[in-house]
């Protein structure tokens, strides 16, 4: 199994589409065998699908993400755990281990609008945290 973090200075990127590096775990029997960053090569939203497909990759752990992403990882068969915060090592030791928190219903709807305006709902899924990809009430 190939697990795709998107991935920034160890943390998990809270913005799928913009994401510029992945890091990516192999595992086997329930272990991490091996892992690696690379990079996104600029390409962004839609195209991040395509590069995750080809990579052979099978989960995909992040923080917001927006519909038409969403579609892509689907129509691609890589199962999306999103609303995900915090250490990218964390999170797949903890869904090696089942205990991993993520919201099965999280959307990223602020691409008609800059950051920091009202209505950004990137990872929220209306317990009462507006942080990108914040999870806080599990």
């Amino acid at each position: 199994m190939k697990i795709a973090v998107t991935y920034e200075n160890g943390e998990i990127f809270q913005h799928f589409g913009r994401t510029e590096q992945f890091k990516l775990y192999e595992v086997e029997g329930g272990k991490v065998v091996s892992s690696a960053v690379v990079g996104t090569n600029g390409q962004g939203h839609g195209a991040l699908a395509a590069l995750l497909e080809v990579a052979g990759a099978d989960v995909l752990i992040c923080g917001g993400i927006g519909g038409g992403a969403q579609m892509a990882l689907a129509a691609a068969g890589i199962k999306l755990l999103g609303g995900v915060s915090g250490s990218c090592d964390a999170a797949v030791e903890a869904l090696l281990a089942g205990s991993l928190e993520y919201n099965p219903d999280v959307r990223c709807n602020h691409h008609d609008h800059e950051h920091g305006e009202g209505g950004h709902t990137c990872g929220e899924h209306g317990c009462g945290s507006h942080k990108c990809g914040e999870h806080g009430c599990h």
